[in-house]
């Protein structure tokens, strides 16, 4: 006797975009595990790039601070506090000053207004109430065969990747601006510019997947409601 199943094809969405996540990710954690072996010609600490940088753009003001964890390192607009990891915030390596920088590429758009930094700051108490409340909008809406409701969920469940969309400009300009600073102030030879390149190249792409992941997602879930629609 045959016993028939159903089998949910959009799961194949989801196992592509965490194959996508993890290619990624296993990219940057290769690209930092190597560079952060690698002693920068200058022997100048992560502390040190950023100091430098900061000041060079009349941002004496802005403290920079040892924080805890393994790249946990941001830059915070609020506080006006560039927080480097424990690694990057004394070692000399690579790795450590292109983090640096890159964070102080940042505080740089923040002085200047850049306009994707600004945005990204606004959207963040609607992303965090969309991302909330539009699963369970969504989840309702299946349950009781509400095709709209559900795509109001969908919508709201949007406005991660649209949050997402805006970071990547941020997070490139960010690096390309650290780039520009590490070299200008002379903190780098041509060697260690093109390994710190190399390592915010990698990081910029966990970005990219991160917003193909997501999309990936909410392409499933659409697949999903419209398929609840037809029946």
């Amino acid at each position: 006797m045959y016993y028939g199943y159903s089998y949910d094809w959009t799961y194949i969405l989801v196992i592509i975009g965490a194959g996508i996540t993890l290619i990624a990710q296993f990219l940057i954690n290769n690209r930092y595990n190597k560079y952060k072996n690698v002693r920068s010609s200058y022997n100048v600490t992560g502390k040190d790039v950023a100091r430098k940088i900061l000041d060079a753009n009349g941002l004496s003001n802005i403290n920079v601070l040892e924080v805890a964890g393994n790249l946990t390192d941001h830059y915070d607009p609020t506080k006006k506090t560039v927080n480097l990891s424990t690694d990057i915030y004394k070692d000399s390596s690579i790795a450590s000053i292109a983090v640096a920088a890159h964070e102080c590429g940042h505080a740089i758009q923040d002085k200047v207004g850049y306009s994707f930094l600004r945005l990204r700051h606004m959207m963040v108490p609607t992303v965090n109430f969309s991302s909330k409340i539009g699963y369970l909008v969504i989840g309702i809406g299946l349950l009781f065969g509400t095709f709209k409701l559900a795509m109001i969920g969908l919508l709201l469940l949007c406005a991660t990747l649209v949050f997402q969309l805006v970071t990547l400009p941020v997070e490139f300009n960010a690096s390309r601006r650290a780039m520009e600073e590490l070299r200008k102030l002379n903190l780098v030879d041509n060697s260690d510019a093109n390994g710190a390149k190399s390592m915010l190249t990698a990081a910029a792409m966990t970005y990219v997947a991160s917003l193909a992941s997501t999309l990936l997602q909410m392409l499933r879930l659409f697949i999903i409601i419209l398929g609840r629609r037809d029946d």
